[in-house]
C-alpha cells in the first residue's frame, strides 16, 4: 500500500536543459508574433508555462485566447523538440541513484508536479531517460497558477492507487520559493533544492521544511524524509 507522495518539479530540481525551454520560448514569440523582445521583463523560475505566456501576453497586450495560447504552444513544442539536442543540458547531481532508490520503495508513488506543459514535460525527461519514473503529474494544462498543481496531483495519485495520501506523507520537492508556496498551498511537506532558481540563502527565507545543496548524498536525503 502507498503511503508517501513524492513530486517533483522538473528544471532546476531533476535537470537543467541548458537553456532548451527559454531558447523555444523565444523562438515561438518570434515565430507566432514576430516578436523579438523575448522575455525581458518575464518571471521564468518557479512559474506555470501557461503563467509565463501570460505574462508575455500581458506585456505585448496580446489576448489570452485559448486560440493564441494553443498556436503559442504548440510553436513551443516544436522548438523544444529540436533545442534538446542542441544543448548542454543534464540531470542534476543525485537524481537518477534518488529515483531510482523512491521506485524500489513500495510505499512511495512518484509523480511530477511541475509548471511544465505535460507535453513539454514528457519531451525533456524523455530526453534525459527519467520519463519513465513517474506515473502521474499536474502540468501547466491543469492551471496556470503554481499553488493550484498540488490538489491536482493529489486527486491523481488517490484515484490511481485507491488510497489517501495525508498532506504530512506528501513531499513536494522543487528550487524555488514559488515550489515551497505550493507545497504550503495543500499542507504538504516542501523539500527545497539549491541547484536553480533559488539560492540556498533565499531558498532558507522561504522557510522550506527541508532545505539540501544538492541531492548528491541520496541516503542522507532519504534518512531526512523517511520515506
Amino acid at each position: 500500500m502507498k503511503t508517501h507522495l513524492v513530486l517533483f518539479d522538473i528544471d532546476g530540481t531533476l535537470l537543467t536543459s541548458g537553456g532548451a525551454g527559454e531558447k523555444a520560448l523565444r523562438l515561438a514569440l518570434a515565430d507566432r508574433f514576430g516578436l523579438e523582445s523575448g522575455l525581458n521583463g518575464i518571471e521564468i523560475a518557479g512559474r506555470t508555462d501557461s503563467g509565463i505566456a501570460r505574462q508575455i501576453f500581458a506585456r505585448e497586450n496580446i489576448e489570452a485566447s485559448p486560440e493564441n495560447l494553443t498556436a503559442f504552444f504548440d510553436r513551443y513544442l516544436h522548438h523544444l523538440a529540436q533545442q534538446l539536442p542542441q544543448n548542454q543540458g543534464r540531470l542534476l547531481p543525485g537524481i537518477l541513484e534518488l529515483l531510482g532508490k523512491l521506485a524500489q520503495r513500495p510505499q512511495v508513488a512518484l509523480g511530477l508536479l511541475t509548471g511544465n506543459l505535460e507535453a513539454g514535460a514528457k519531451l525533456k525527461l524523455t530526453h534525459y531517460g527519467v520519463w519513465d519514473y513517474f506515473e502521474f503529474g499536474a502540468y501547466a494544462d491543469d492551471h496556470h497558477d503554481r499553488n493550484q498543481l498540488g490538489k491536482f496531483a493529489r486527486v491523481r495519485a488517490e484515484e490511481r492507487h485507491g488510497c489517501t495520501f495525508e498532506p504530512e506523507q506528501i513531499f513536494i520537492l522543487g528550487d524555488t520559493a514559488h515550489d515551497v508556496a505550493c507545497a504550503r498551498a495543500i499542507g504538504a511537506k516542501a523539500v527545497a533544492i539549491a541547484t536553480g532558481g533559488n539560492t540556498h540563502q533565499e531558498l532558507e527565507q522561504s522557510q522550506p521544511d527541508f532545505l539540501f545543496s544538492d541531492l548528491s548524498d541520496t541516503d542522507e536525503v532519504l534518512r531526512q524524509l523517511e520515506v
